[in-house]
């Protein structure tokens, strides 16, 4: 990821860390701080599952009663059956960036979705489109043989790869094969990235572990309280395909479980807990090593969104 910063455009701002670590409520804080000193500020989703509108309970995505009266952009832009690729949500928030400094408003990006930040910042690598019966046949191998292939083909991806990693195993086969060049060939010539023009302020949210994690269990419990077993049944209804991103956000698998008579409502909790755990667990790890070492990392016990600003502020 691109340290890069320039120095002739408005300030961006970004708020990012793992899940239920009390991102949104700091941006929304960081906002009404900027509202203080004169200048506008509008928040701006980083977050996968939050720009789908069918996952407002599951995504906790922040109500009216909590942005504060600041403008929230790209939270549920997305209908389940769209799928949302990191280059389609980094070429709407470039469009939300450019339309806050034409206004001179701050934009503050807040989310934990890595793939999306490192996307906008540094650009995306193009690559042609795979042929259909590339990816069926690589799609259709089991995922040892892939990764055997792999290690013959293009041992350096192969290398970074764990052999059980099916999806990106895949991807690199696929993209070899289909292109005739490596991911990594197209990975050095990623295009479109702003992070050559913006001035970028970050800062990386990583509370104590065991507190982030009772916060996971809490927020999924709460989840079930405030309606995701209807959101998951409104969109079982929709017979949309289970490969989707939206239907395989986190809950919607574990929920859906429920609901087909799979497993008990104790069970889908569990599950619903540990997937959000597992999850938070990847996001705090990627963001502790991935981002540029000078990007500030803030830690704390204390999930108290003035408390987390001021350090911010601070640093």
């Amino acid at each position: 990821m691109s340290d890069r910063t320039g120095a002739s455009a408005p300030p961006l701002a970004l708020i990012a860390g793992p899940t239920a670590s009390g991102k949104s409520d700091v941006a929304v804080r960081l906002a009404q701080a900027h509202r203080e000193r004169g200048t506008d500020a509008v928040i701006i989703n980083a977050d996968s599952a939050q720009v789908y509108r069918d996952l407002a309970v599951l995504s906790a995505r922040p109500a009216p009663a909590d942005t504060g009266d600041i403008e929230h952009r790209l939270f549920g832009e997305w209908d389940a059956a769209q799928p949302c690729s990191a280059a389609d949500w980094a070429r709407s928030a470039r469009r939300e960036i450019e339309a806050c400094h034409r206004t001179g408003a701050v934009p503050i990006l807040v989310g934990g979705t890595g793939l999306y930040i490192r996307t906008l910042l540094d650009g995306i690598a193009p690559i042609p489109p795979i042929s259909p019966d590339v990816r069926a046949a690589v799609r259709a191998m089991p995922v040892d043989q892939a990764y055997a292939a792999l290690q013959r083909e293009d041992p350096e991806r192969a290398a970074v790869l764990a052999p059980a990693d099916s999806t990106r195993i895949a991807r690199a086969l696929e993209v070899l094969r289909s292109t005739g060049k490596p991911l990594g060939h197209w990975h050095a010539h990623r295009e479109g990235g702003i992070g050559d023009s913006v001035a970028l302020s970050p800062a990386i949210l990583l509370p104590e572990r065991e507190a982030l994690y009772k916060r996971c269990d809490l927020r999924f419990a709460q989840m079930l309280e405030r309606g995701a077993i209807a959101e998951v049944q409104s969109l079982l209804s929709r017979t949309l395909d289970p490969a989707l991103p939206a239907m395989r956000a986190i809950g919607v698998p574990e929920i859906a479980g429920y609901l087909n008579d799979q497993w008990s409502l104790d069970e889908a909790r569990e599950r619903g807990s540990q997937a959000t755990r597992n999850y938070a667990k990847r996001q705090f790890t990627w963001f502790r090593r991935q981002p540029p070492a000078d990007w500030p990392r803030i830690t704390y016990n204390d999930f108290n969104a003035d408390s987390i600003l001021e350090i911010i502020l601070h640093k």
